[in-house]
């Protein structure tokens, strides 16, 4: 009897754990069914969107141990039915055949044919068909092609127009800078000696090379009078004497001599480093000769080009100027702080830039023909892409305070972005334009000569500019009668687009002198329409 007990016991440990025990599953192989939702069909909320619930609140034990979980989602009119069964997928199922089903997730098929939008799924695992996944709308392909296509044609238009006239003026630059490659002197070494011509006050003049009697014998230079003096040196007149090495007749040449003290070697040697740069040539910016260290007087020379005029500032205390005179002024210096930032030279030859760092209008010098130079590069920066941050830091607070832009004056120059050298000389070119503009006989009434922040004093000092120029956001007056002449108009919206308090919104160099460029050609536009042949009154 005891052995019974225990036999029955043992039997019934098995049934009971027959999934459990791999030794009960040896004699018993029993294949627990499907648990599904199985409510057949019932209308339903879900819009066949995104995922929904089904909405059956019956769950069932599948007839068949092969049975899995379906989801039928249907649509036709406004009668929207959901249903839930069991199914075997080895027989089809309203024609179709269950390819999914052995997915752990209820994801919703399309299938079109059938009278109404439909949608089916199929899924193992306990009540796995509850939840149902239906895919993201994609509209056919051809619509998609269409519709693009409707779309981009107007842009598509837009962008022919716009690149055909981008190559055009393409074109017509390289033409333009083709014309003006042809101006340039060949950079001819060999031509050591090579001196600038006077001739009675004459300005033109051709290469000294930039290593002319570097450390060897001095050149014969007599020095006449003293036409300048600034912070670290004193500038004067003087005539040069050619060697007896030179092959042509001696003869003497009026230069200006840049003389430094010993102690202002760091300075000088700024300059003269900026100034060796052959590629730094240009017809704005002044003609340099050579440097020397003239030990016998402590002294430091640049020797450049003497421009008879001065510099601009001393003329526009003395003149009034015509509005020929101004688009000369400031169409060339422009183009002269213009080739200081660009990257290469006016033939295309690359350079390094040159941030000026002090340009004002005693800083710029006068051809005979009033066209600008830009002169004085003692704290000029060549702006090498491998100079480093902390490099550039070293560079400190540097110019003249009248002239700083506001981020210069508040020293928070952007160090990480070489152009924020470059935006900070415009800010003063436009300074120095306004000056230009102000001495205009075309504004109108023209009032002695001022400098900018007249009313600041005469060396204003870096806190009372901050207070002007940051606290108050003051700039130079525009008076509305300068804006009568048209082509003031668009000269003063120009150096208000360069003063900008945000260095980012400024202009560049090279657009101001492009502008003028502009201004220049429809100026003589004009000037062809106003001298037309006129007929008389009489043969009328």
């Amino acid at each position: 009897m005891e052995s019974l007990q225990l036999s029955a016991f043992w039997w019934g440990t098995v049934l009971v754990g027959s999934v459990l025990l791999p030794e009960a599953e040896s004699y018993f192989p029993i294949k627990i069914r499907a648990l599904c939702k199985f409510c057949d069909l019932e209308p339903t909320s879900c819009t066949g969107a995104k995922t929904c619930d089904v909405e059956c609140n019956k769950t069932a034990i599948c007839e068949h141990d092969e049975d899995v979980c379906v989801t039928i989602w249907r649509r036709k009119d406004d009668n929207v039915t959901m249903e839930t069964l069991c199914h075997d997928p080895d027989h089809k199922l309203y024609g179709l055949t269950l390819q999914d089903y052995k997915n752990s997730q209820c994801k919703m098929t399309p299938i079109s044919g059938m009278n109404s939008d439909f949608f089916i799924c199929s899924c193992s695992g306990e009540e796995c068909n509850w939840k149902v996944y239906f895919p993201s709308y994609e509209p056919p392909k051809t619509q998609v092609v269409a519709v693009v296509l409707v779309s981009l044609l107007p842009l598509l238009f837009m962008a022919i127009v716009f690149v055909a006239s981008f190559y055009c003026y393409r074109v017509l630059r390289q033409h333009q800078a083709h014309l003006r490659c042809k101006k340039c002197p060949p950079l001819d070494c060999s031509d050591a000696r090579a001196i600038m011509i006077d001739d009675e006050g004459s300005d033109s003049s051709s290469t000294l090379a930039n290593n002319i009697n570097h450390n060897t014998e001095l050149l014969p230079i007599e020095l006449d009078v003293l036409v300048g003096k600034g912070r670290f040196a004193e500038v004067y007149k003087a005539k040069l004497k050619q060697g007896s090495s030179v092959r042509e007749e001696q003869g003497f040449e009026t230069v200006a001599i840049k003389i430094f003290p010993y102690d202002e070697y760091a300075s000088w040697k700024n300059e003269k480093e900026v100034f060796s740069d052959a590629d730094l040539r240009h017809e704005n910016v002044l003609h340099f000769l050579t440097a020397e260290e003239r030990k016998v007087q402590r002294q430091y020379w640049l020797i450049t080009a003497y421009l008879p005029l001065g510099n601009l500032q001393e003329y526009l205390v003395h003149h009034v100027i015509s509005w020929h005179d101004l688009l000369v002024m400031g169409s060339s210096l422009s183009w002269g702080v213009a080739h200081l930032h660009s990257d290469q030279t006016t033939c295309g030859r690359p350079k390094v830039p040159i941030a000026h760092r002090d340009i004002k209008s005693s800083n710029v010098l006068l051809k005979k023909d009033l066209s600008c130079c830009v002169c004085d590069f003692g704290l000029a920066l060549r702006l090498d892409h491998s100079l480093s941050v902390d490099e550039l830091a070293n560079s400190g607070q540097v110019g003249t305070a009248r002239y700083m832009a506001p981020e210069v004056l508040e020293s928070r120059i952007n160090l990480e972005n070489i152009e924020s050298f470059k935006q900070a000389d415009v800010y003063s070119m436009a300074l120095v334009l306004w000056e230009i503009i102000s001495r205009c006989s075309a504004i109108g009434e023209v009032k002695e000569y001022e400098p900018p922040f007249g009313n600041m004093g005469e060396h204003p000092c870096v806190e009372s500019m901050k207070d002007s120029v940051l606290r108050d956001k003051g700039r130079p007056e525009i008076p509305s009668s300068w804006t009568s002449h048209t082509g003031i108009q668009t000269v003063c919206g120009s150096i208000e687009e360069c003063w900008d308090h945000d260095p980012e919104a400024r202009l560049t160099a090279h657009c101001v002198a492009e502008r003028f460029n502009d201004i220049e050609y429809l100026d003589k536009l004009s000037e062809c329409s106003d001298t037309e042949v006129k007929i008389p009154e009489d043969e009328k």
